[in-house]
């Protein structure tokens, strides 16, 4: 995989995994990359076994310990902090690996906040809080099918890619900017997480997967429903939480491509 697939917010930076587990899934990352660049219609199947393998279940571990909502709970209650004094990493990890073989994991509710939209308008955003085990196996899934996806981008296309960020868009609009370009094209989609088809979503997840197993996963983390401030469980019919490891994470992002 080229430098800027690398994996998106890598623990690895912070001396937080061990070099063997890291180097495991970053060659397996390369691997499916290299494949589908050469490989456009190429659908990849028997990537569940590279899900619950155990190196990357621990590099989703160590991705989702040290990101700032760590300590923030989903509907259990529970903590990376919690998990580690009850349980333990390991103990944690190889209950998380069985469930997931034996096709017994099964995604909690989302836990809805309710937090003001930037720029003082009095609206609200909608945020998803996954439960801890759900936050790992949707980083682990990230880790395997990040790779493959990212293949497929536009180098124009810079919003929640790794490597990649809004200031490296607007660096580029500079650049045409100076080479007789005059305009810039500035769109939003309202509400477009909460409305989002998981029919078109998983349609596009099927043109490079064919592994049941990784399908029935991503599908049940988008129907795994909500639960309100108020205490009300809400299925989702629509949308994506914003706050999961399969969305993105860090919502003072835009997707900001220069043409």
């Amino acid at each position: 995989m080229p430098q800027d697939a690398l994996p998106n917010g890598s623990a690895r930076d912070h001396g937080q995994v061990p070099e063997g587990p890291w180097s495991r899934v970053t060659g397996m990352q390369a691997k499916l990359h290299r494949w589908a660049a050469a490989d456009p219609g190429r659908r990849f199947d028997d990537l569940f076994n590279l899900v619950h393998d155990p190196a990357t279940l621990y590099l989703a571990y160590c991705r989702v310990a040290g990101n700032r909502g760590a300590n923030t709970p989903g509907v259990d209650g529970k903590t990376v902090a919690l998990v580690e004094e009850r349980t333990g990493a390991r103990e944690f990890l190889d209950d998380l690996r069985a469930q997931l073989k034996e096709g017994t994991f099964r995604p909690l509710p989302v836990r809805e906040r309710m937090i003001p939209k930037p720029g003082g308008s009095g609206k609200l955003r909608k945020l998803g809080i996954p439960a801890v085990a759900d936050r790992m196996v949707q980083a682990a899934l990230k880790l395997v099918l990040e790779p493959v996806f990212e293949a497929d981008f536009e180098p124009v296309s810079y919003g929640f890619r790794p490597m990649r960020r809004a200031q490296d868009a607007i660096a580029e609009i500079h650049f045409f900017g100076t080479r007789g370009y005059r305009w810039v094209l500035d769109a939003d989609i309202e509400a477009a997480f909460d409305n989002v088809s998981h029919t078109a979503v998983m349609d596009r997840v099927r043109a490079r997967v064919k592994d049941k197993r990784v399908l029935a996963l991503v599908k049940a983390f988008l129907k795994a429903g909500v639960l309100t401030e108020l205490g009300e469980r809400k299925d989702t019919l629509t949308g994506t939480p914003q706050r999961g490891h399969l969305v993105p994470a860090d919502l003072q992002h835009r997707d900001v491509g220069a043409r």
